[in-house]
């Protein structure tokens, strides 16, 4: 009986493992980062996507924005801890918004620098998660 129950008990403690190590444990490395910076990007029928960006801390000396995937690569710097950017758009991309991702290198005066990056939505869709990374 013992012979049976072992590999079901080793594959359960497997997968626990790997599902810890996976979402990254109990610890939050980004949650500073997710109470500090707040990002946005919303297309509206109007065929413009609005790109907001709040630094709640105040502390951002400096931001540069790119939109990859573009024709014409779109990128502007910004100085202070807050924009609103319009950016038109002809149509909604055939595959979609994910091939337009939205990228923000940010200078901060706590944090050094840190790169932000997400997608744009459409007004009717929920925002997509923001990945954070400090290079």
């Amino acid at each position: 009986m013992a012979k049976k129950i072992l590999p079901a008990i080793s594959l359960g403690l497997i997968t626990i493992f790997a599902l810890v190590f996976l979402t990254g444990g109990a610890t939050d490395d980004h949650k500073e980062f997710r109470q500090t910076f707040q990002i946005d990007a919303t297309y509206y029928p109007t065929g413009n996507v609005e790109i907001t960006f709040l630094d709640k801390s105040g502390k951002t000396t400096g931001v540069v924005m790119e939109i990859l995937g573009m024709d014409d690569s779109f990128q502007k710097s910004y100085v202070g801890s807050e924009f609103i950017e319009l950016v038109p758009f002809s149509q909604t991309p055939k595959y979609g918004w994910e091939i337009h991702p939205i990228v923000l290198e940010i200078d901060h005066l706590d944090f050094g620098h840190v790169q932000l990056k997400t997608e744009i939505h459409e007004l009717d869709k929920p925002t997509p998660h923001v990945i954070y990374s400090q290079p």
